[in-house]
C-alpha cells in the first residue's frame, strides 16, 4: 500500500480493460453489451478478481510464473490489500485500486470480496468436496459470489436477496460447466472437484479419475445437468435488469451454457480436446441473447424459480 496520489480513474479503467481482453475473451465480448458505466465497472471488478487469482496461483493471467508453496502468505497479503481498498485507501496497484473505485461507486458489500478470497484459501489447502453441497459451496466461493458482485454493479440493491440468488445461480452454472470441462486438466494438476460421494457410487478412485472415462462421463453429465438447472434459474433474474444488462448476462449464459452442453454431448471423449466456443459461436449466442433479452418478461412469465441451493449467509 502506498500514500502516493491515486492514478486517474481513466487510467485504471484502461488497465482493467487490458486485463479482461487478455484473460477472458468470453467475458470481454459479453461486457461490450453493457452501457458504458456498467461496462467499466465490470472491467474494474474483473481486474481485481483476475489479480487475486494470479496472486493465489503464482500466475500472470493464467500462465504459471512461480512455485506456490507460499500460497497462504500470498492470500493473506491479498486479503490485507483488499481490506485497504475497500476502506478507500489508495493501493498503488491497478487491480486493487480498481476494487476501491468500483466498491465506492456501487456500495459493493465487503463480505462478497471476503467470500471470494475464501475460495482461494480452499484451493491453497488442496480441499476436496465430499458431498454435492460441499461442491456447491466451493462453486459459490469461486464463482457464485462473483455473480452477486456483478449484480450489484448492474444496479441490483445489495439487500435484494431474491435477485442476488439468481445472480449466484449463474455463477454456479458457469463453475459447474468449467469443472466438467476441466476434469482431466485438474487431475493432471493433482486436483479433483468431483464429490467423493459421487466417485464412491461408481467405484472411481479420487486419485485416478481418468482411469474409466465411461464412468467419468456419467459424472460429467451430472455436473452439466446441474449447471443447466442453475442457468435456467439464473435467467429469471434478468427481469430485474436493464435491457442492456440483461442482454450481456444472457449472452454470457449462452456462451458458457454451450460449454456444458458440448461436454455432455461428447461423453467419454469430452477430454480428447479442450471444449471451446468459436468467435462465430459467440456472435450467434450474442445475437440470440438480444432477442431473449427483449422478450425476457414474456418468455419467463410463467416460469418459477425453485430454490436449488441456499448460498452462505442466506
Amino acid at each position: 500500500m502506498t500514500s502516493s496520489a491515486a492514478p486517474t480513474r481513466d487510467a485504471i479503467v484502461a488497465t482493467a480493460h487490458e486485463s479482461i481482453a487478455r484473460g477472458s475473451k468470453s467475458f470481454a465480448a459479453a461486457s461490450l453489451l453493457f452501457d458504458r458505466a456498467t461496462r467499466e465497472r465490470a472491467w474494474l471488478l474483473y481486474a481485481w478478481c483476475r489479480a487475486c487469482d494470479d496472486i493465489a496461483d503464482g500466475q500472470d493471467h493464467g500462465h504459471t510464473m512461480s512455485v506456490v508453496e507460499d500460497a497462504p502468505q500470498r492470500i493473506a497479503a491479498m486479503a490485507t490489500l483488499t481490506d485497504a481498498a475497500l476502506d478507500g485507501h489508495v493501493i498503488g496497484l491497478p487491480a486493487f485500486d480498481a476494487l476501491r473505485i468500483v466498491a465506492a461507486e456501487t456500495s459493493l458489500p465487503a463480505r462478497y470480496a471476503h467470500d471470494l478470497i475464501q475460495g482461494f484459501r480452499l484451493d491453497a489447502e488442496e480441499w476436496r468436496p465430499r458431498t454435492e453441497d460441499d461442491l456447491l459451496t466451493y462453486c459459490y466461493h469461486v464463482a457464485g459470489v462473483v455473480g452477486c458482485m456483478m449484480a450489484v454493479i448492474m444496479g441490483v440493491a445489495p439487500d435484494d436477496e431474491a435477485v442476488l440468488d439468481r445472480a449466484c445461480d449463474l455463477g454456479l452454472a458457469f463453475q459447474l460447466a468449467n469443472i466438467a470441462r476441466d476434469i482431466e486438466e485438474d487431475a493432471a494438476a493433482g486436483r479433483c472437484y468431483l464429490p467423493t460421494d459421487w466417485l464412491d457410487e461408481l467405484g472411481i478412485s479420487p486419485d485416478a479419475v481418468m482411469a474409466n472415462r465411461a464412468k467419468l462421463a456419467l459424472l460429467a453429465r451430472r455436473l452439466t445437468d446441474r449447471a443447466a438447472q442453475f442457468e435456467a434459474s439464473a435467467r429469471m433474474g434478468t427481469r430485474a435488469l436493464s435491457l442492456r444488462s440483461a442482454w450481456a448476462v444472457l449472452a454470457a449464459a449462452e456462451i458458457y451454457g454451450a460449454i456444458g452442453r458440448k461436454v455432455a454431448a461428447r461423453g467419454e471423449h469430452a477430454w480428447d480436446a479442450r471444449v471451446t466456443t468459436s468467435k462465430w459461436d459467440k456472435l450467434l449466442f450474442i445475437m440470440r441473447a438480444r432477442g431473449h433479452a427483449r422478450r425476457r418478461a414474456e418468455l419467463m412469465e410463467s416460469a418459477r424459480s425453485a430454490e436449488l441451493w441456499r448460498r452462505p449467509g442466506r
